[in-house]
């Protein structure tokens, strides 16, 4: 798909980026190229090729050379920590490590010294003090066809989970899956016609799943390394984007930021949104200022797209759907559960449970978790969530976020979005802390906008008077900043260490 997809326009731009931009005709001729090198370097079919890279066009190049050479590839967090990339490095099986040596020389160092036993073959994306120089290789090629040795049953990539429950585990997924999900976010996302798409989020994960889609519609990828509002901002109204993907915290900073307004934005006729849940008092703030360009993604590693919310569902008619994470995509079947694995009664909350060609195979090398998580022959989620009489599902929270307060069950979600809907609060966590007679309580941890001081008893009270006692907070604390994933995600698992430290947490 990707190497016809990038014979259909030569002359158009594929990847720009600052300093640089390649062709389509360009890109399909690096990957020969890097094929040609990699293959020289010793790479072969059915081996586990380990990727190191920021936001990098040629990269991206060659990860698309390592799997149609045959390999498997495995994408390292390029904001991960070095004991979290050698956990990935050892359970994927990888015996080759390509490193981006403009932004990871010294991680790629480490790596290289630290996982030597393992790996038999390191290259670099340009010079460094350690590996081969795969893309001075690529250069000597001169011109070099690519190729495909793949079958659509041959296994293709290992995508590690953001581990926001637990030690991150690797879904694995061969050729046709990969295809079926591309198929998928094209079919069923509402691109733009000709994409001008802005990745500020790592292309190697979510981000990714873009570029692709884009590409089939003859559409131009703009990549930065990083989000820097500023710059992410000035992006947008110099190459006239029409289409990015954020999430949530991303949005916040964006629309805290003070060049919001004098930027021009017209261009932008689609904000994807995903990854955690959206206050929907900032989306509704989202829409007022910059457009009707909001539609919301859910989907997870283990199966992604699962649902969107169209921008038409955004209507300010229908603000109940504002807390929807949207309506199952064509491909993808859905179901909500109970802990019996019984289909719940209309209305009531159950586990996500899915099939769809696009989901994973299994977790690499962990055949009782995958055997639990996919028992009845459905994958399950770990997201909890209702339905209404339309199908459209409102997830409530994370199965294991759930806080049992004196045996009333409550969803943070439910209460982080009231509190967020106060107009002095940016960002608001809830957890569940230890207390000695209710077994948990709720906790609320928040970041005010600049220059406000909302007062913690109005935050108690406002849950109270919209949820009821057993959900208002009985503490809140105000932070300067919530603890992310590498994904953006709150990592609820560091603040909840804080209150746990030594005692056991039960999720009932």
């Amino acid at each position: 798909m990707t190497l016809r997809a990038l014979a259909r326009f030569p002359d158009r731009r594929a990847f720009v980026w600052d300093g640089g931009s390649l062709t389509y005709r360009a890109t399909l001729s690096l990957i020969g190229r890097l094929q040609a090198a990699m293959a020289a370097a010793g790479l072969v079919k059915g081996q586990t090729a380990a990727f190191l890279s920021a936001n990098s066009a040629e990269t991206w190049c060659a990860g698309v050379a390592a799997q149609g050479l045959g390999l498997v590839v495995t994408w390292l967090h390029p904001l991960g920590a070095l004991a979290d990339h050698l956990d990935v490095i050892e359970d994927s099986g990888a015996t080759a490590l390509i490193v981006d040596s403009h932004t990871h020389a010294e991680r790629g160092g480490e790596l290289t010294a630290k996982a030597a036993d393992r790996l038999g073959i390191v290259l670099t994306m340009g010079r460094a003090d350690f590996g081969r120089n795969v893309m001075a290789a690529a250069e000597k090629v001169g011109e070099a066809t690519p190729v495909d040795l793949t079958d659509a049953d041959d296994y293709a990539i290992i995508n590690y989970t953001g581990g926001t429950t637990g030690k991150s585990k690797g879904a694995i997924r061969r050729h046709r899956s990969t295809a079926a999900s591309a198929i998928s976010v094209a079919a069923d996302f509402e691109f733009p016609d000709m994409p001008r798409y802005l990745a500020a989020a790592p292309i190697t994960h979510v981000s990714g799943t873009k570029v692709l889609p884009s590409l089939l519609k003859g559409g131009a990828i703009h990549l930065l390394k990083g989000f820097d509002s500023e710059k992410f901002l000035a992006t947008i109204e110099r190459e006239k984007i029409n289409f990015t993907l954020m999430v949530p915290t991303m949005i916040y900073v964006m629309l805290d930021h003070p060049k919001l307004e004098k930027t021009d934005l017209s261009s932008l006729e689609l904000i994807l949104y995903g990854a955690s849940p959206m206050s929907p008092t900032r989306l509704v703030e989202g829409l007022e200022r910059i457009g009707p360009v909001f539609s919301q993604l859910y989907g997870q590693t283990e199966c992604y797209p699962v649902s969107v919310l169209r921008k038409a569902d955004h209507d300010a008619a229908r603000p109940e759907l504002f807390a929807s994470c949207g309506f199952p995509i064509a491909s993808c079947s859905v179901t909500l559960r109970d802990d019996d694995n019984e289909e719940v009664k209309p209305g009531e909350a159950g586990e996500i449970c899915v099939r769809a060609p696009h989901a994973m195979e299994q977790y690499w090398k962990r055949p009782e978790q995958t055997a639990e998580t996919f028992k009845g022959g459905w994958l399950h989620t770990g997201d909890i969530a209702r339905a209404d009489e339309r199908g459209y599902l409102y997830i409530v929270d994370r199965k294991k976020d759930m806080i049992v307060s004196g045996g009333f069950n409550i969803f943070p979600r439910e209460v982080e979005d009231v509190l967020s809907s106060h107009p002095d609060v940016a960002m608001a966590a809830v957890i569940g802390v230890p207390h000695d007679k209710w077994g948990e309580a709720v906790a609320a941890l928040i970041v005010a906008k600049a220059g406000t001081q909302p007062a913690a008893e109005a935050l108690m009270q406002l849950v109270k008077d919209r949820k009821g006692g057993t959900h208002a907070p009985k503490q809140v604390e105000f932070v300067e900043s919530l603890p992310l994933t590498a994904v953006g995600k709150v990592d609820k698992k560091v603040l909840r260490a804080r209150y746990w430290a030594g005692q056991s947490r039960q999720v009932g």
